[in-house]
């Protein structure tokens, strides 16, 4: 199969487009033909050996761990889906090596979901790793209930965008953080757009003098700082960028498969709740574009790597 891969770390460059083996399916996974894999800064940080005291790499590594695909071979021991299925999936492991940026992936069952039936590919691709790190976040960390105020950093990006929508629907007001030319986008999600930089402070106080109940942050930083200072006397503070949240009193959070979850996810996009914003998307051959537009910092949405639909059809007519 066709897959991208990098034999050691560095930038953008070590990725290549190579031909490698397709991966052998156990009893508890399923052989998934993709269709897209979303890109992540984690990828980028992965790539860089920025994880690498956590996540040992295996050389060549493939990366990506968001897909979107159909089911080519469900492994022995996993009745949940059927050749032809469609779905969606957070494909991580305990090391790098198996990612998503291939013709083909063996994704363990607890990392799947049913693909959401009204978005396309290329949009259920940016689902699972996105929209588990604002449903988990929301949820279980700051457990954001009907008529809070909540604070969401880089509102217009992956996780970001995600999370306006879902703090929305849980019934909070939801102030959110984006560039300027970012806040009709805001707006669009069911957030109130607030400017970055200087006096962000200073600006949450004047559209929360009684602070914020819940404070999503994923930028870390200053804007962390900024954040602890605007939470209500008993506010949630969480941040998936910055483990010295808990200086402030909050939670750091990594996010983790969960198929219960990701399905609760495909069912609220289904029903109109969640929506995946994709601003651009490249070519499997493209993928080192792909990494250097996400590294960049300021996409809207989610930019997604696609795979041809009609490439390495042999092995699913095999039924392999």
């Amino acid at each position: 199969m066709k897959a991208i891969s990098y034999a050691s770390y560095g930038g953008p460059e070590v990725l290549e487009l190579t031909e490698m083996p397709e991966p052998r399916v156990g009893p508890d996974s399923v052989l998934v033909k993709v269709r897209a894999a979303a890109v992540n800064p984690v990828d980028w940080k992965c790539r860089e050996g920025y994880l690498d005291q956590i996540l040992a790499p295996v050389f060549p590594v493939v990366p990506g761990w968001d897909v979107s695909g159909v089911v080519v071979r469900p492994g022995a021991a996993v009745p949940e889906f059927a050749v032809g299925d469609e779905v969606i999936g957070y494909v991580r492991e305990d090391f790098l090596s198996r990612g998503t940026f291939a013709e083909y992936v063996a994704a363990p069952v607890r990392a799947l979901a049913r693909k959401p039936r009204n978005l396309s590919f290329e949009e259920a691709a940016g689902l699972p790793l996105a929209g588990l790190t604002a449903y988990q976040v929301l949820y279980r960390v700051l457990r954001v209930k009907r008529g809070d105020t909540v604070l969401v950093h880089a509102a217009a990006g992956g996780v970001g965008s995600i999370a306006v929508q879902l703090a929305a629907h849980l019934g909070a007001r939801v102030l959110g953080t984006a560039s300027e030319r970012n806040h009709d986008f805001v707006r669009s999600l069911g957030g109130e757009p607030v400017a970055y930089g200087d006096g962000l402070a200073e600006r949450l106080r004047e559209l929360a003098p009684a602070g914020v109940d819940a404070v999503f942050d994923s930028v870390g930083g200053d804007a962390l700082k900024a954040s602890a200072t605007a939470l209500a006397s008993e506010g949630r503070l969480a941040s998936i960028a910055d483990p010295a949240v808990v200086e402030y009193g909050g939670g750091y959070w990594f996010v983790r498969p969960d198929p219960q979850d990701l399905g609760h996810l495909s069912e609220l996009a289904e029903q109109g709740v969640v929506s995946v914003h994709v601003s651009e998307a490249f070519p499997l051959e493209r993928a080192a574009d792909a990494h250097r537009l996400n590294q960049e910092g300021r996409t809207r949405g989610k930019i997604v790597v696609t795979v041809d639909a009609g490439t390495a059809d042999g092995a699913a007519d095999e039924g392999r």
